[in-house]
């Protein structure tokens, strides 16, 4: 997992948390918000990172 995709779930997880902890009633609320937008940056790191390879040798 690359360094992008690590802070993005972090992040995710963190937000998500966040608002199981504090929201009691809430459907919508900005840590939820952020989560959602993280878990799509985590999913795009992911897949980002599957399609650039790094090569070693440099010729």
């Amino acid at each position: 997992m690359s360094k992008w995709a690590t802070g993005f779930f972090a992040l995710s997880l963190m937000s998500g948390m966040l608002h199981v902890a504090l929201v009691k009633d809430a459907l919508v609320t900005a840590p939820l918000i952020v989560c959602a937008a993280s878990g799509f940056l985590f999913m795009g790191a992911l897949i980002a990172g599957r399609k650039i390879k790094f090569d070693p040798v440099l010729r």
